[in-house]
């Protein structure tokens, strides 16, 4: 697992259930992982290693890492590329592959697609606050991943449509991430009417982009995870680009709003909502 992130610590819990032995491959150690769930703590047995060089011999690699942070992993990818072991690319966004693309690996690589309320609040430390499903590309090396899982609490799915599917997971991310970064509140504030107003325009906006982009969406997918968002989703929850403002880290914006107001560009297809929204999130700072 490169990556000890909330998703990390998710998936790193099904893997244990499942029978498997974990490696966590961090820059931060920690003594030991414990996710919070929402039936109570669970302590989840793995190694954890900072040295790429002394790690080896694995039957999966799992990247959960933002597509942002994929560089700083290129010691640990070039170091476990033997050509064969397969290499799991859980992120947000659309472009999966192309994102460990330019490392010029020889692994396998299958993308992945996760739904989850999940936050690290200390190295070592991940909150899951909801139920967790993964969507990966129906095929031999979907198939076998779902086996591998198989017997952990994870909601596995495979997709004929990975494409549609990783647009869809945009519609998800692309309205409440930039809102709770910006506003610096959770989920509570997508009940403000005039916030669902603006959700709701942004959305209708992606809906175009994502269909000129062959996926095959509607309207009624955009009212959908609005509907969801506000009438299921925990008011307590965040997001993953709420949660690293916090942390003052740096957000992964240029990969969800950026890329759709690029395909928007390529397409002629006016945003001027989510330009807006890049417009102030490239403006946020890091912390030093």
């Amino acid at each position: 697992m490169i990556g000890s992130g909330g998703i990390g610590g998710v998936i790193a819990e099904a893997a244990h259930a499942a029978g498997h032995e974990v490696t966590m491959c961090v820059r931060t150690p920690f003594e030991r992982l414990v996710v919070d769930a929402p039936d109570g703590p669970v302590e989840v047995p793995v190694s954890v290693a900072t040295d790429p060089g002394a790690v080896g011999g694995f039957d999966w690699i799992v990247l959960t890492t933002k597509v942002h942070d994929v560089p700083s992993t290129a010691p640990w990818l070039r170091e476990l590329d033997d050509g064969r072991t397969p290499l799991v690319v859980v992120q947000n966004g659309v472009a999966h592959r192309e994102s460990v693309a330019e490392l010029r690996l020889q692994a396998p690589v299958l993308p992945a697609l996760i739904y989850v309320g999940a936050e690290r609040t200390s190295p070592g430390r991940v909150v899951r606050r909801s139920p967790a499903t993964v969507q990966v590309p129906a095929g031999d090396l979907g198939s076998r991943f779902v086996s591998m899982l198989a017997g952990s609490a994870l909601k596995l799915r495979e997709t004929h449509d990975f494409h549609t599917a990783a647009w869809r997971k945009m519609l998800t991310n692309v309205a409440p991430n930039p809102i709770t970064a910006l506003t610096l509140r959770r989920l509570d504030v997508l009940a403000d009417a005039e916030v669902q107003e603006l959700c709701a325009g942004i959305l209708t906006e992606a809906i175009a982009v994502a269909q000129a982009e062959g996926a095959s969406l509607t309207q009624q997918d955009a009212d959908k995870v609005l509907a969801d968002y506000t009438a299921q989703m925990p008011p307590t929850n965040g997001t993953s680009m709420l949660y690293d403002r916090l942390a003052g880290l740096p957000l992964e914006h240029e990969h969800i709003t950026g890329t759709l107001v690029r395909a928007a560009d390529r397409h002629d297809i006016p945003v001027p909502l989510n330009r807006t929204l890049l417009t102030l999130l490239r403006a946020i700072k890091p912390n030093p």
